[in-house]
């Protein structure tokens, strides 16, 4: 289930329940790991190949944008959309549900994604050990952030939908499991400089800050949180792990 909500990967899911749901969301942070990397690896190979680190970078967050079938961007801009559009919960869910981008979405999503190729590109050209951590790190804080919002106390806006299906499922020990993981990831930026492992893991704070005010904010006006809110938590953790790792990536 973890590789179906979160990948394109087609896989066979014989058993799907609020159990299940609930794994796969504590499993979503090494998946998240392993796709950040590969994007990493990308925006590496890019600049290897003579390509400039930004041109490399745009390459890697296509590449990610399409092993995630752009859900996660998708969800950023449908949030956007509904509380830029000032309705209350019912109307602003009912704007989420449009196949359509409004342009609180596609202000949203220009500045995310300028962001995200920047920052990657800086870490690119810092050195390949930045770009890879960084890229893991940033995959792996996304997921978390999800895996946090499904955590009990926080509710579905919705009676169906992605989000009425793990709103809750994720217990704490999985959870604190998924932030162990998390942190090791970030702690092998001591490959590019010994100061850059400790900055991954401000890094991961600041992306998981940057991911609960998000949820604050959905919960206030939506009264929970619904797929389109979890893609939005991934992406907002994700953007911020990057640009504080690309600022610290030159500390020795």
């Amino acid at each position: 289930m973890a590789l179906g909500t979160f990948t394109v990967f087609p896989v066979r899911v014989e058993r799907v329940d609020r159990s299940v749901a609930g794994w796969a969301m504590v499993w979503a942070p090494v998946l998240g790991a392993f796709l950040g990397a590969l994007t990493g690896a990308v925006a590496v190979l890019g600049t290897v190949a003579g390509l400039s680190a930004p041109l490399a970078a745009v390459l890697a967050v296509g590449l990610a944008a399409l092993l995630t079938r752009g859900l996660h961007l998708d969800g950023l801009a449908d949030l956007a959309d509904g509380l830029g559009s000032g309705r209350p919960a019912g109307g602003a869910l009912e704007v989420m549900r449009r196949s359509d981008i409004g342009p609180f979405g596609v202000v949203t999503l220009v500045v995310v994604l300028g962001a995200q190729v920047l920052a990657l590109g800086q870490l690119a050209a810092a050195s390949p050990w930045a770009a890879l951590t960084g890229a893991a790190a940033a995959g792996a804080v996304g997921r978390l952030a999800v895996a946090l919002a499904c955590t009990p106390r926080v509710p579905p806006a919705r009676p169906e939908g992605l989000g009425a299906l793990v709103a809750g499922t994720v217990r704490w020990p999985g959870a604190l499991a998924a932030g162990a993981f998390t942190v090791a990831v970030c702690l092998t930026g001591w490959a590019h400089a010994p100061a850059f492992a400790p900055a991954c893991v401000l890094a991961a704070a600041a992306g998981l800050l940057a991911a609960g005010g998000v949820l604050r904010r959905a919960v206030r006006r939506l009264g929970g949180v619904t797929g389109d809110v979890l893609g939005a938590l991934a992406e907002s953790a994700a953007t911020a792990v990057l640009v504080v790792a690309a600022a610290a990536s030159a500390w020795g």
